[in-house]
């Protein structure tokens, strides 16, 4: 049984429950009543930041597979100096990759996201604003970002996204309930390259290639002149290693869009 934010209230509320009556029969300190609070906080502060723990809801966060395959993923894309590199890089190894973009940096940027589209990439939702203070918007303020970032991808593309990355991988029971409505499928990560960093690029490319594996799915990020580097010793260690790199729809076995 997974360890879900429902399992634990109901774990909580029996907890507290059964101190309350020792409290009241046996004469026992209120102050335990403190213990099943910090352990449901303690949970939900993990499970909430933890998107491989699927707390709030279900994610891909590896591909189910025994080959020697992968997938890339970019997050807070589309960038207008990064992004066309990126892709040039991609179309040189002959890999695709999944873009994970936010809505706002799509205007400006239209042509960049065509293109992708055009070569075969994947495009998925991050949400619209990708803000500090987004874990703590209700579900209608959640609905209202993954609708906005979606109506502007139909409108370059004509394709209805149905995967989508959480914010800094955080998520939120609103979150969860947004994403039931608007049927999108969630992908996480098994590999954090951690490229945002003031780690250094070789720093950056060891890491990532010490945790691939068969059905591993890498974070990077098409936003910072590092990710050429990174994404080239990437590309360099799986083609050596006789790894390929697939789509997200053929690792996890889902379709991309409606």
């Amino acid at each position: 049984m997974n360890v879900t934010y429902k399992v634990v209230g109901i774990s909580f509320w029996i907890l507290f429950s059964l101190i309350g009556l020792m409290c009241l029969f046996f004469d026992a300190s209120v102050t335990w009543l403190i213990v099943p609070s910090l352990l449901y906080m303690a949970v939900t502060i993990y499970g909430s930041s933890c998107i491989e723990a699927n707390y709030y809801t279900d994610s891909y966060c590896t591909g189910n597979s025994s080959e020697k395959v992968i997938a890339l993923t970019f997050d807070d894309g589309p960038n207008g100096q990064y992004t066309p590199s990126v892709l040039a890089l991609l179309a040189e190894y002959n890999a695709t990759a999944t873009f994970f973009v936010i809505g706002k940096n799509i205007l400006g940027n239209e042509a960049i996201l065509t293109k992708a589209d055009s070569e075969g990439h994947c495009i998925g939702n991050h949400t619209f604003s990708h803000s500090y203070l987004i874990d703590f918007k209700r579900v209608l303020g959640f609905k209202h970002e993954l609708e906005q970032t979606s109506e502007i991808v139909f409108k370059l593309i004509g394709k209805k996204m149905r995967l989508f990355r959480p914010p800094y991988g955080v998520t939120t029971s609103s979150l969860a309930k947004a994403l039931r409505i608007l049927n999108y499928i969630v992908v996480g990560w098994n590999i954090r390259s951690f490229d945002t960093t003031k780690a250094s690029t070789s720093t950056i490319s060891q890491r990532i290639q010490r945790q691939i594996k068969p059905g591993s799915i890498i974070l990077l990020h098409d936003t910072s002149d590092k990710i050429i580097h990174v994404l080239e010793e990437t590309l360099n260690y799986v083609k050596e290693n006789d790894y390929k790199v697939v789509s997200l729809e053929q690792l996890l076995g889902e379709v991309a869009y409606n």
